[in-house]
C-alpha cells in the first residue's frame, strides 16, 4: 500500500511527531511511506526511517497556496497513492481540489484526521469531506458530530498513540543524567514538575508559575521546569511569562529548557507532570508520553486530556481552573513512592497504526467493490 501524508510542516508539535511516528511504523510493515509538507527539521528523521519527502508550501493559509493545486495534482498522477491522509485545513483544500482534478478511477482514497475542535466555518468544513474521517478522542467526535452533517459510520476516534519503547524504562540513561546535571547543576536533587508543551497562553504556562509559587511555600524542594519554545510571534507572551517569574519571586525555582529532542529523559526525571490548558484540548499528547514513562500527571478535568486520564491515571484530576486543588493534588502525588498508571492499548502507537491502517485496507476494498 502506498501512503501519502499531507500536512503543513514538520516542525516539532504533536501532529507532526505523530505523523513522522505513523510514517515509521508504515515502513517497519512493508508499506510505502511519502509525506508531503512545507519541510522543517523532523524531514531528517522521517528519511532516516525510510520514507520519503516531499516539500512544497501547503502551509500558508492564505489565496496564494491554491497555487499548489496543480502541482498537487501532478504529483498524485505521479506518485499514484493507494490513500492521501490530510492532517490540517489548508494542505486538506489544496489536496480536494488535486483530487477533484482527476478521473474518478485515478482517485486515491482520502482520509482526514481532526486533530483538534476547529473553528466552524466553511475553511474548516473541507475537515469533514474525506471518505473517512479519524477524531484524535471521544470529545473531538462528538464536536464534528455536533457541527458537520457527517455519517458516524465515517467517523472512526482513534486516540493518538504513543511508543511505548520510546518512553518506557526504570531510570533515566546514566551518561545522559550525568551530562544534563553538569549543565544544569541546580536542579540536582530537587522535585522537578515538568511544564511541556509549545510557549502560547493557552497551554498555561502562567498559571503553571501559579503553582509553582504554591508549592515552593509548601516545600522548597520543588522546581518548575518549562519545556518546549514559543510559537511564531510569541515572544511577547515569553516575556510576559519571565516578568510573572520574577513578581512571583520565582528567577530561582523555574527553568525554561526551550525545544529540547530528550523530552523522554526528562519525563523520567521528573516527580510529576503538568497540563494545564486553558481551554479543553482535543487529547493532550504529553499526558500519555509521562504516564509511559511511569511519571504521574496533574490535569484540568476537561477535554481529551482528562479522557486520558480517566482511563490511565484518575488521581491525576482536578477541577477545571482550580490551582489550590492543583497544588494540593501535585504535593500529594509527589509524596507518594508508587503509583498506579495503566496505559490500555488503545493508547499505544502499536493500537493506532493498527486500527488506522484497517481504515485504509476497507476503503480500498470498499474502492475495488464499486
Amino acid at each position: 500500500m502506498r501512503v501519502l501524508q499531507v500536512l503543513p510542516a514538520l516542525e516539532s508539535g504533536g501532529v507532526e511527531r505523530g505523523t513522522v511516528e505513523f510514517a515509521a511504523e508504515l515502513v517497519r510493515q512493508g508499506h510505502e511511506s511519502h509525506v508531503l509538507s512545507a519541510g522543517g527539521p523532523l524531514v531528517e528523521l522521517l528519511h532516516r526511517q525510510g520514507s520519503r519527502h516531499i516539500t512544497m508550501p501547503v502551509h500558508r493559509k492564505s489565496l496564494a497556496s491554491f497555487g499548489q493545486i496543480r502541482p498537487v495534482r501532478r504529483l498524485l498522477k505521479e506518485l499514484q497513492p493507494d490513500i492521501v491522509h490530510v492532517r490540517s485545513r489548508m494542505p486538506a483544500w489544496i489536496v480536494r481540489l488535486a483530487w477533484k482534478g482527476l478521473p474518478a478511477d485515478q482517485r486515491p482514497a482520502l482520509v482526514s484526521t481532526f486533530h483538534g475542535m476547529y473553528s466552524i466555518n466553511p475553511y474548516s468544513a473541507i475537515m469533514a469531506k474525506a471518505d473517512h474521517i479519524i477524531a484524535v478522542s471521544e470529545c473531538v467526535r462528538d464536536y464534528v458530530l455536533n457541527h458537520y452533517p457527517v455519517d458516524p459510520a465515517r467517523l472512526t476516534v482513534i486516540q493518538r498513540g504513543v511508543d511505548v519503547d520510546a518512553f518506557s524504562g526504570p531510570t533515566p540513561d546514566p551518561q545522559w543524567q550525568q551530562r544534563f546535571f553538569q549543565t544544569y547543576p541546580h536542579l540536582e536533587g530537587k522535585q522537578l514538575v515538568l511544564m511541556p508543551g509549545r510557549i502560547s497562553r493557552w497551554k498555561g504556562q502562567l498559571l503553571f508559575l501559579d503553582v509553582i509559587a504554591d508549592l515552593v511555600r509548601r516545600d522548597s524542594r520543588f522546581h518548575g521546569v518549562i519545556v518546549g519554545g514559543p510559537e511564531a510571534g510569541k515572544q511577547r507572551f515569553m516575556r510576559e511569562l519571565e516578568t510573572h517569574c520574577t513578581e512571583l519571586g520565582l528567577d530561582s525555582d523555574i527553568s525554561f529548557l526551550g525545544q529540547r529532542s530528550d523530552i523522554a529523559e526528562l519525563y523520567r526525571i521528573a516527580t510529576l507532570v503538568c497540563h494545564m490548558s486553558t481551554k479543553p484540548e482535543p487529547f493532550g499528547r504529553t499526558v500519555t508520553e509521562a504516564l509511559a514513562a511511569g511519571t504521574p500527571v496533574v490535569a484540568f478535568d476537561r477535554g481529551g486530556a482528562a479522557e486520558t486520564l480517566k482511563a490511565c491515571f484518575p488521581d491525576g484530576l482536578v477541577p477545571p481552573d482550580d490551582l489550590r486543588s492543583f497544588a494540593e493534588r501535585a504535593m500529594a502525588l509527589a509524596q507518594r513512592t508508587s503509583h498506579s498508571i495503566q496505559l490500555p492499548e488503545r493508547f499505544r502507537l502499536s493500537a493506532q497504526t493498527s486500527t488506522t491502517i484497517a481504515i485504509y485496507q476497507q476503503l480500498l476494498a470498499s474502492q475495488r467493490g464499486r
